[in-house]
């Protein structure tokens, strides 16, 4: 109920009354009057006058199923929140909850993350209070050899909700990587359990620096924070809702060609190695060329001297010339 009573008093432009709420979800006076000390008690600043009723004041930074249930409007993404202070990893977690029968649309959030996974065995772990560590489950009836283009839409729809949360201007390092100011401020990492012709489920994971204000020597400079470039602290779970409206609707507009036929220009440009030259480390080859953008299936366009060539993304890696873009 808690979720739901924030939900209201978020709607209204100014006093819910007791009374009102206690109509809305059928409980007594009591029963809300200690709802709304348990959301204060959580930090929500919410003001309470007498025969005016209650409105909330302020919004703490904080990542609750409460809270993200009470801001949510997408359709069907979030149709089941699953929150932890801490967790190993939300992608774990996600595949667990997958084979347990947790619905399309599950999202596995966590303030924590100790052991997140990236591409090629990599680890990362989100500071608590200081990222935003979250994994959406889809059970699509797509070709398995399509999932992969859900990794870019992942990638959109995170530099975009950060765009519209913070002003900030965020890029694509294709296929997957965020970037502000030319370092990495997001990381994408998607895993899918399927048959030959049938996808079980796929899970999409998402990390974001936000809050974090200092980076270890090795990485300051190609890491970066929402934190360090815009000077200000942001709200989280604002930041997630936004991401999952974008996320949605450009997953509706892939099922429908099961391509990125109608956003791949919209990609190319938000792809900060676009037009720009490039080394491709392949197992199987190495090169350079020029990435010219990307196909409708998501591959790269990479042009040489001698050919075009099409790169998937996989255990291939694409880095700058001189650096990481």
């Amino acid at each position: 109920m808690k979720a739901e009573i924030l939900a209201a008093l978020r709607a209204s432009d100014g006093y819910v009354s007791g009374q009102e709420l206690c109509g809305k979800f059928g409980v007594s006076r009591t029963a809300i009057w200690k709802a709304i000390n348990q959301l204060k008690q959580a930090g929500y600043e919410i003001e309470a006058v007498q025969n005016r009723g209650y409105h909330i004041v302020s919004t703490p930074d904080i990542l609750s199923e409460n809270e993200l249930r009470s801001i949510r409007k997408t359709e069907w993404l979030g149709n089941r929140i699953y929150y932890e202070a801490e967790i190993d990893s939300t992608n774990t977690k996600a595949m667990k909850l997958a084979e347990e029968g947790a619905p399309h649309g599950t999202i596995v959030v966590t303030d924590h993350q100790k052991n997140g996974r990236g591409r090629r065995g990599r680890t990362w772990e989100s500071p608590a209070g200081e990222a935003i560590a979250m994994t959406f489950l889809l059970r699509p009836k797509i070709d398995p050899n399509n999932a992969s283009m859900l990794t870019l839409i992942a990638a959109m729809a995170v530099a975009r909700g950060i765009e519209d949360e913070t002003g900030l201007k965020a890029g694509i390092k294709w296929p997957n990587d965020v970037i502000i100011n030319r370092k990495k401020v997001s990381g994408i990492l998607t895993e899918m359990s399927a048959q030959a012709d049938y996808v079980n489920h796929i899970v999409v994971g998402i990390g974001i620096n936000v809050h974090i204000d200092e980076f270890p020597e090795e990485l300051k400079n190609i890491a970066t924070s929402i934190f360090l470039e815009l000077g200000i602290k942001i709200n989280r779970a604002a930041l997630i809702e936004r991401i999952c409206e974008y996320f949605e609707a450009y997953f509706e507009v892939f099922l429908q060609t099961e391509d990125l036929s109608a956003i791949s220009k919209q990609y190319d440009a938000y792809m900060v190695n676009r037009n720009q030259p490039v080394k491709v480390l392949d197992p199987k080859d190495t090169y350079e060329g020029t990435a010219r953008g990307i196909t409708t299936r998501g591959e790269l366009l990479v042009d040489t001297w001698e050919s075009r060539k099409l790169v998937s993304s996989g255990e291939v890696s694409v880095r700058g010339i001189y650096g990481y873009l």
